[in-house]
């Protein structure tokens, strides 16, 4: 069996974000001054991953313009993970953000 090499990341997002009318709309429960991030899962390092986003390769849009930082605090202790474990759990922590009132936009 292979050896669990997938993670699940957050990332910060500027505030400027929730000027997006997409990003606004998918966050109807956002509470005013809770982070906005996005919610990823790779099979890289998180940190290669978010070089990637902000070097605009294979990047989210909102990630390329408003990614700040990793946040491993949210992460951390779950990764690394099997392939079908950090699909489920790219969700839920998604979800676990969100109804936080938390701005989420999840790949």
């Amino acid at each position: 069996m292979p050896r669990p090499h997938h993670h699940v990341y957050v990332i910060e997002l500027h505030p400027d974000v929730l000027l997006e009318h997409k990003f606004r709309a998918c966050n109807p429960g956002y509470v005013e001054g809770r982070p906005c991030v996005y919610v990823g899962m790779t099979g890289l390092d998180p940190d290669v991953r978010f070089d990637k986003h902000k070097a605009g390769i294979q990047s989210n849009a909102y990630v390329f313009k408003y990614g700040r930082r990793l946040l491993p605090d949210l992460y951390e202790g779950f990764n690394p993970m099997r392939y079908r474990d950090a699909v489920d759990k790219e969700i839920e922590v998604a979800i676990d953000l969100r109804s936080a009132g938390f701005g989420v936009w999840q790949a």
